[in-house]
């Protein structure tokens, strides 16, 4: 019966520590959205995430946009075989999704007014920010469809290539004023969380 004992406590006691390491995980705030913070733009991205023409295979026309959730890859198609490719961050675990929508409308230095579901996660978040350096969305937004998601810049750069935002997709305030310059509204975006077989 000692024995038994033993076993019981020991599994309880180890419940009790995952419990309480999960209740301390689920307290840590939220570092995707910080407004207010000044973009350092003298954060160096990792080389794999700076904006870069590559050979890139695919059946969609020239002015396509495909994301690669997987590979924190924005790709804008040119044609012939090519692509510029973009360093992204991408929605956290639970905040990813797939599909295909359009590009409904843009706008530089947006405003931000976050959906009343981000702020019952995130209350320290302001019910609205007037666009400007210190906005979340950065220099430029391209608004998804009818979702509350986009492609933004962001006052993060430290954030690219991560998983960190609630389902948008962010570049550097650079990369994202470079890809409004290149794709009008009504644009088709491909999201994708695996690649293509």
């Amino acid at each position: 019966m000692t024995k038994f004992r033993h076993v019981i406590w020991t599994m309880a006691a180890a419940a009790g520590l995952l419990l309480s390491a999960s209740q301390s995980f689920a307290q840590k705030p939220d570092v995707g959205d910080q407004p207010g913070l000044i973009a350092d733009d003298s954060v160096e991205l990792d080389p794999q995430f700076r904006k870069t023409a590559v050979l890139y295979r695919t059946s969609e026309p020239p002015g396509t946009i495909i994301i690669s959730t997987k590979d924190r890859h924005l790709f804008l198609v040119q044609g012939g075989g090519r692509a510029l490719r973009y360093g992204i961050g991408v929605g956290r675990d639970g905040f990813q999704w797939q599909g295909l929508v359009n590009i409904t409308k843009k706008a530089e230095w947006p405003d931000w007014t976050p959906p009343p579901e981000m702020i019952q996660r995130q209350p320290y978040l302001p019910r609205f920010m007037a666009g400007g350096p210190g906005n979340p969305l950065g220099a430029r937004a391209m608004y998804l469809g009818t979702t509350v998601y986009r492609i933004h810049g962001t006052n993060r750069p430290d954030t690219i290539g991560t998983a960190v935002s609630s389902g948008c997709f962010r570049l550097v305030n650079a990369d994202v004023a470079d890809l409004y310059e290149r794709v009008p509204v009504g644009t088709k975006v491909i999201i994708r969380q695996k690649p293509e077989l």
